[in-house]
């Protein structure tokens, strides 16, 4: 075990690992952190002394952080919340980031991070997260792949260069994330929605593109996995968010310090994947019930998406689920398999008609109160809105987060929806489909 015995000296990958092999006490960096515009700790006002107070001080505003580094690596912090999430994204982590032969790979890596890698056994690894009550995760999807903890303040600048080990791909651990990937995918393969999700893409983008192809699959290899995570895990691109974090220069050395041996590797361009339009069928009579979504290629702006998906929500009367996913925005409906055709129709009136003004004031209501408690919910929700806002416009504010939805207009939506009304919508449906439309019998209300 190692023990924290100071709290002004940066630990480095380096020292960490002389400190886990001699057993010798630890050093924990400085806590450090910036600004959150929507929270602020509440200061007790002494109204009577000796007394518990009974009212806080009016809460303050503070602002967030961000700094590029020259290895291509985003830094953005913020001081309002009361734990620290830290957490390293890879943009290019995901499925849609795979070459032909790493199929399979991004959903392996995901259960690759905290393995054994820099010297450190994941035994070693894990045991200083638990000793310090950090609390780890990783993920991974079709745009991207995160890996990071999260703890007290006090403790968790010291675990940063855990982040950044680099994995020494032992046997062991490469078939254990192979399994595990084996079962995660097993378990999406029996879910309809998950069937669902997968078959829009598929319908959106074709099967042989990046965004189109699966992300469960069980093919990765021990090679693929290594030559995926080595060419995609890297700092150059990547986002570190940390919350709770007081002085934001000091919390850059610490990174700069603790990824000093990390891979920066090269910046990756994306080829963005064509949006086509197309149809995706999962016959399963035996399901008894039909499950259909309707997708169109989604704007720019995530604050206009949001409003679009929120649009169909308060259009339909709850009747339909609008709904958002990277690359797509669009509108899903369940039914009983003699009700598909109406279900369907539904779907289609809820995008080729333009939302009126009073509707669309209310999604924008709703759409932005989302994100504000987004902002002002767990550090971990507060962790991945930073990155998604970085990542989509290379700073992070909630004042421009509530100013992008505020200035957001009836015209804007109504032109959206025009769009959408006059593309050829990428269908996916699953389920028992006996009574279910083809899309090229609603293609024509489009266009």
């Amino acid at each position: 075990m190692l023990a924290a015995t100071s709290n002004n000296n940066n630990l480095t990958m380096a020292s960490l690992i002389r400190a886990a092999r001699a057993s010798a006490p630890r050093r924990a960096i400085a806590s450090v952190s910036a600004c959150r515009e929507f929270s602020a700790m509440l200061t007790p006002v002494e109204e009577f002394p000796g007394l518990p107070s009974t009212s806080p001080s009016k809460a303050t505003a503070g602002t967030a952080s961000v700094t590029t580094l020259s290895n291509g690596l985003t830094v953005v912090s913020e001081t309002g919340s009361s734990t620290s999430t830290i957490q390293l994204t890879f943009p290019n982590g995901g499925s849609a980031s795979e070459s032909a032969s790493e199929s399979g790979a991004a959903i392996a890596n995901q259960f690759m991070s905290f393995k054994s890698g820099s010297g450190l056994s994941s035994a070693v690894i894990l045991r200083n997260l638990e000793d310090d009550g950090a609390k780890p995760f990783a993920s991974a999807s079709r745009t991207g792949a995160t890996v990071g903890f999260t703890a007290s303040k006090d403790k968790a600048l010291r675990l940063i260069p855990l982040l950044a080990t680099s994995s020494t791909y032992e046997k062991w651990d490469v078939r254990d994330a192979q399994a595990t990937a084996k079962v995660l995918c097993n378990e999406a393969e029996s879910t309809a929605q998950t069937v669902l999700s997968e078959s829009i893409y598929d319908a959106a983008f074709g099967a042989q593109s990046g965004m189109g192809k699966s992300f469960y699959s069980t093919s990765a290899s021990g090679s693929s996995i290594r030559s995926f995570r080595e060419r995609a895990y890297v700092l150059n691109g990547a986002v570190v968010a940390a919350t709770g974090i007081e002085d934001h220069e000091s919390f850059v050395k610490a990174v700069e310090e603790g990824f000093s041996e990390s891979n920066v590797g090269e910046a990756i361009v994306s080829t963005p994947s064509v949006f086509l339009g197309r149809e995706s069928r999962v016959h399963a009579p035996s399901a008894g019930y039909t499950h259909v979504a309707l997708a169109f290629e989604g704007p720019k702006s995530s604050a206009l998406a949001n409003v679009i998906q929120q649009c169909i929500n308060v259009g339909s009367e709850g009747a339909l689920s609008g709904f958002v996913a990277p690359g797509v925005v669009g509108a899903y409906s369940g039914s009983a398999p003699a009700d598909a055709s109406s279900a369907v129709d539904a779907l289609v009136a809820s995008i080729t008609a333009a939302p009126s003004a009073a509707i669309v004031n209310r999604a924008k209501g709703l759409a932005k109160a989302q994100a504000m408690f987004a902002l002002e919910g767990a550090s971990s929700s507060l962790a991945d809105v930073m990155t998604d806002s970085v990542l989509e416009n290379s700073t992070f504010s909630a004042a421009e987060i509530s100013a992008a939805y505020d200035s957001i207009t009836a015209q804007d939506v109504a032109a959206a929806f025009d769009a959408m009304a006059k593309s050829s919508p990428a269908m996916a449906s699953v389920g028992d489909l006996s009574s279910t439309p083809y899309q090229g019998s609603i293609s024509a209300k489009f266009g």
